[in-house]
């Protein structure tokens, strides 16, 4: 109910988004100048302002300004929402930057990121039984969610200790079965997100061992739109950077105002604001654009990417014709790529978020 993104990318839900993205790229209506968008979006965390912005009536003052319309449409399944704008039905939607690679860009469609969200800061994590040190999972079996984040966060952390995934096994539970697995006596090593990790946090003997805190920056959160679309109407990527970043402004408030309006977002996401509060806590907000832009321009991204493309590729996610880990290109700004730049359907672009930083919106 709670954090939707994570969930695993099943193989038929991307055998289902690459044949319709083979359909083809954006119509040449979605390429047209318009007037009128659809952005999907999901329950979590980071997500939760894009909502609480159309309730409160940011969404249309921004919009009108920039005389268009702009739909906020709830999907209540994360992969699915990913899988309604890889064919074509949303212009734009709130994604992980693991799920926009292996999602919409390998399946060819075309798609630019404009906004960096936020990064997980402890939401995900590791947790292992009668043990405080990471190295004690060698030999282990893990439960989590095969295929998604928490599968790159276990490589990650095995990375980082020496270790590789040969090292351990690895058994599929899903989302809504690993709180519970992780209370049997059996199960004494689990990857998880929250809320499901707080609650196995406090299992007998459980210990977190790693978690996305000690990665910063590498599971990003992002609002991507259809390139062809967003190209032919620069005022969509204008309005949604001020409707992003005059909500950030208010929810940051330490005053009532701020407390009411994350109040008003936990409601959105079924939650209660304790709760919410706590999943802000290990959510890092870049509430200043001039801090995301300079997050979207260095380095670390374009290394945070490839070692993302580089698990996603060895998992099998780029789809049974992949031949290469460079088949999909990546853009960022300064002109650098990863992949094959005659394919690049995956771009970082700062535009508009310097734009807000430049009090240019």
């Amino acid at each position: 109910m709670f954090d939707l993104r994570r969930r695993a990318l099943a193989f038929f839900a991307l055998a289902f988004a690459f044949a319709l993205a083979s359909c083809g790229g954006p119509t040449e209506d979605a390429a047209a100048e318009r007037t009128e968008f659809d952005i999907g979006w999901s329950i979590y965390a980071g997500w939760m302002p894009w909502p609480y912005a159309d309730q409160a009536g940011i969404v249309e003052k921004w919009a009108d300004k920039y005389g268009i319309t702009i739909n906020f449409v709830q999907v209540n399944d994360y992969v699915e929402s990913v899988n309604q704008y890889t064919a074509g039905q949303l212009d734009g939607v709130t994604v992980a930057n693991m799920d926009a690679l292996t999602i919409p860009a390998a399946g060819g469609k075309d798609t630019t990121a404009i906004i960096l969200g936020d990064y997980s800061n402890g939401n995900d994590g590791i947790l292992l039984k009668g043990a405080s040190d990471l190295a004690a999972i060698e030999g282990r079996s893990v439960n989590l969610v095969e295929l998604s984040v928490s599968h790159y966060l276990l490589a990650r952390g095995l990375e980082k200790s020496g270790l590789g995934m040969t090292d351990v096994s690895t058994i599929n539970t899903s989302d809504a079965d690993i709180a519970g697995a992780f209370s049997s006596p059996d199960v004494t090593a689990a990857v998880a997100w929250n809320p499901q990790l707080t609650t196995m946090k406090s299992a007998p003997q459980a210990n977190l061992v790693f978690s996305s805190a000690d990665i910063p920056g590498e599971i990003v959160d992002l609002l991507v739109v259809d390139t062809a679309t967003l190209e032919a109407n620069p005022a969509l990527g204008k309005a949604l950077a001020g409707i992003w970043y005059e909500t950030l402004s208010i929810m940051m408030q330490d005053d009532e105002q701020g407390a009411e309006a994350r109040a008003a977002m936990a409601a959105l996401a079924g939650t209660t604001p304790d709760v919410f509060e706590g999943q802000l806590e290990t959510t890092y907000l870049y509430a200043d654009p001039a801090a995301a832009v300079e997050a979207t321009s260095s380095e670390a991204l374009v290394e945070t990417m490839r070692r993302v493309r580089d698990f996603s590729f060895a998992q099998g996610l780029f789809g049974p014709g992949a031949r290469s880990v460079d088949e999909v290109g990546m853009s960022f700004p300064g002109g650098t790529t990863l992949g094959d730049e005659s394919n690049v359907t995956l771009r970082f672009d700062p535009t508009y978020m310097q734009m807000a930083a430049d009090g240019a919106l």
